[in-house]
């Protein structure tokens, strides 16, 4: 399939928004005309493809380690859990 452009776009963006821009919204509205909605929902989906691993693995090996961890800690039981009421 391939990356297209903007894919590319956003992986850059991604890596290199701290550099210009004082907020990541600034850098993902100037950069690419978008939401960070929909910027995001580009992330996810990228965070998967071999072909965007093949163009920048840092990123998305951060990426993939984020969501890892995000995921770890939806999953871990909470404080709640710790204390059972008698």
């Amino acid at each position: 399939m391939g990356l297209t452009e903007r894919d590319r776009l956003v992986l850059d963006v991604e890596r290199e928004w701290w550099l210009e821009s004082p907020t990541k919204e600034q850098a993902i509205r100037s950069h690419l005309g978008c939401s960070p909605g929909t910027y995001y929902a580009a992330l996810r989906r990228l965070v998967t493809s071999p072909e965007a691993f093949s163009y920048d693995p840092l990123v998305i090996q951060r990426l993939r380690r984020r969501r890892d961890q995000r995921r770890r800690d939806r999953l871990a039981p909470g404080p709640a859990m710790w204390h059972r009421p008698r």
